[in-house]
Order: structure tokens, then C-alpha cells, then sequence
């Protein structure tokens, strides 16, 4: 699928994680077609079967973080997409992908061990970390909210389970392993993203489809260590999902989003760097892209401070090079608030420096 603008990297889709919710998947199922006789034979050697005759510590581990953290996983009903949530808390938030909820205020949700959907509506929805919170109207008993995990301690190697309703499977399960941390990736815009950049994501070789975004992504402790959000598209096949590379919002992004937005019903601390500026893309002679053209400061904001003006045209953070708007947002989504920064621009057709301490977003 196509992707907006971004720097460089693997086209990504977010997939109203989001499976149309009139689709129908089909699979090839086992139908009699035999004598009477054969029939009852077969149910009569089915029966006497053996149960499996081994097992290992790994399997027992899967199938008790799957048995602990698969009823907190729920399946979402925004218009026609479906998606996966995770419950919050016991007072019937649910966390979920803003994509997921798109525009929509009202919404349907089914328990993992339930086919009764509940009404829910919206808490807040903050697109520009892909986040948003919805609650149950009427709480009913034993909802379980899930453990999150500590994303200090989310390593490379970690085996990861990803639990949702990929193509409106509820209570799906797949696994991989953490391929990567700290990557920063852009999503493509559509009619339920704006195309947010979101750094920190966790990238999982655990398999991600359409209908598994908000869904959790789980190490073996019963920890949910990210919200899965996106996978990666492969341009040599036409746009077909990239196998085992997808990517989650780690847990301290989304448990202090959610929270914001239990509390206020909106975000008031992203926890994500910004320089106070509006910009727009600046293109060089040879109508390249070459900068981010400032186009007005926030008053006594970092940029400001700094003595960075309108007009000036951003062509570096630090190390990195900025080509244009796309480009300075992911430059920032790696960095932190407070953080110092080396920001390079050009005034007048002169090349200048500034050091900037980032604010928040």
C-alpha cells in the first residue's frame, strides 16, 4: 500500500490494523463425504487418540503467558474495520491504535472469552503517538486488566507473542522474536492516520497483519512490551507485508498516553522532543528537496531562544541531515525533551549553527 512521505527506509502500513469488517477470510475446511462406516471410524480413532506424549519448558511457558495475557486482548468494531485493544484497567479502559478508532466515537468491543459485543466510546485519541483510549459502557465481571512491562528491559533476542484478531481472527496468537529496539518509523497517511512519526518502536519478527493493530505484543513474563501498530511493505512484491518485520509502541509510550488521556481526555506531556517551529519543505535550484523552510517560532520556545527565525531554512540536527519536513519530525522523534541539539540552517544563503535545548511537543 502506498506510504506518505517519510525519509528512507521500508514502506510501512497501519492497515486500519484494520481488516474490513464485512470481509470474509476463507479456508479450506474437512467436510464427510464417505460411507457411514468410515465416518464412524474415523470419530472412533479421533476418540481413542493418545494425548501428545511430550512436552518441553518452552511450550509450557507459551501456553501460560497465552492462558494469562489472552483475556485482556479484545476485539474492536470501529464502522466497518476491525482491530484489537488491550484492557487498561478495571474501570473498562481499553488502549488501542488512534488509527483503529479512526473518526469514530462510538464502537463495539468483544471479550476474548465472550461473544457478547459491548457498546464503548471514546476517551481521547492522540494521533501523533497513534494512541487512543475507549471505554466500556457497562464493566462486566472478571475483566482483566493486562501487566505492562518495564521498556528499559526490552532486549534484542527476547521472545515475543503478538495476541489481536489479524483479518478478524479474534484471540490470534503468533510469535518472533525482539529483532530491534529504538527504531523510528513513519506511517503512511490515510483517512485514520495522519501519518504520525513515532520513535522508540519495537521491532518483533512476530507476525503483524491487518486486524492485529492495538492488539499486545507480550514477552514470556505475561508482560505486554508494546502495542502492535505496523508492518513493513516489500515495493519488489507489489506492496505485500514484508515477512517478519513489523513494529510496536513500547509500553511506557503507551501507558503514559493512556493515562494522559484517562485523566484529562487529552495528552498534555508527549514526552516527545520539539523545537517550536512551523515548517514547510524547501526545494534547492534544482527543485530538490533541501530543508525545512521555517515559516513562524512559538514566542519564548526553544527555537526562539536559540535565535532561529522565520525565514531560516533547517538543514541539519545534529548528525543528521534534514531534507525537509519529514525528515526533521523523525530527526526529533529520536531525541528527548530538555535533550541538547545542534540544529544547522542557512539565513540569507549563509550557513549558521545553533544549539537548542528541545522542548516538548
Amino acid at each position: 500500500m502506498p506510504a506518505g512521505p517519510r525519509p528512507t527506509g521500508p514502506k510501512l502500513w497501519a492497515g486500519p490494523a484494520a481488516v474490513l469488517a464485512a470481509a470474509a477470510l476463507l479456508v479450506s475446511g474437512c467436510s464427510s463425504s464417505g460411507s457411514g462406516s468410515s465416518s464412524t471410524a474415523a470419530a472412533s480413532s479421533s476418540s481413542s487418540a493418545p494425548a501428545p506424549s511430550s512436552s518441553n519448558q518452552l511450550e509450557q511457558d507459551y501456553q501460560q503467558v497465552i492462558s494469562q495475557v489472552l483475556p485482556s486482548v479484545v476485539q474492536i468494531t470501529a464502522g466497518d474495520s476491525l482491530g484489537s485493544g488491550i484492557v487498561f484497567d478495571d474501570k473498562g479502559d481499553i488502549v488501542t491504535n488512534a488509527h483503529v478508532v479512526g473518526s469514530a466515537t462510538t464502537f463495539t468491543v468483544t471479550l476474548a472469552n465472550s461473544t457478547k459485543p459491548l457498546d464503548a466510546t471514546l476517551v481521547g485519541s492522540y494521533p501523533e503517538s497513534d494512541l487512543a483510549v475507549i471505554r466500556l459502557g457497562s464493566t462486566p465481571g472478571g475483566l482483566k486488566p493486562a501487566a505492562f512491562a518495564d521498556s528499559a528491559k526490552v532486549s534484542v533476542g527476547q521472545i515475543t507473542l503478538a495476541m489481536g484478531s489479524p483479518l478478524g481472527l479474534s484471540s490470534s496468537v503468533t510469535q518472533g522474536i525482539v529483532s530491534a529496539v529504538g527504531r523510528t518509523v513513519s506511517e503512511p497517511q490515510s483517512a485514520g492516520s495522519p501519518g504520525a512519526t513515532i520513535g522508540n518502536m519495537v521491532q518483533t519478527s512476530a507476525a503483524i497483519n491487518p486486524g492485529n493493530s492495538g492488539g499486545a505484543l507480550v514477552n514470556l513474563s505475561s508482560q505486554v512490551i508494546g502495542i502492535n501498530t505496523l508492518t513493513a511493505v516489500d515495493p519488489e512484491l507489489n506492496g505485500s507485508a514484508a515477512p517478519g518485520i513489523g513494529f510496536a509502541i513500547p509500553a511506557a509510550t503507551v501507558t503514559s498516553i493512556a493515562n494522559q488521556l484517562i485523566k484529562d481526555g487529552k495528552v498534555t506531556n508527549s514526552g516527545r522532543a520539539a523545537l517550536g517551529v512551523t515548517v514547510r519543505p524547501y526545494f534547492d535550484t534544482n527543485f530538490q528537496p533541501a530543508g525545512a523552510a521555517v515559516v513562524s517560532v512559538v514566542d519564548n520556545g526553544p527555537a526562539a531562544a536559540a535565535g532561529i527565525q522565520p525565514g531560516d531554512v533547517i538543514t541539519k540536527v545534529n548528525d543528521t541531515a534534514i531534507n525537509g519536513p519529514a525528515a526533521l519530525t523523525t530527526a526529533l522523534a529520536s531525541l528527548s525533551p530538555g535533550a541538547k541539539a545542534t540544529v544547522g540552517y542557512q539565513r540569507d544563503g549563509q550557513g549558521k549553527t545553533a544549539e537548542v535545548t528541545l522542548g516538548t511537543l
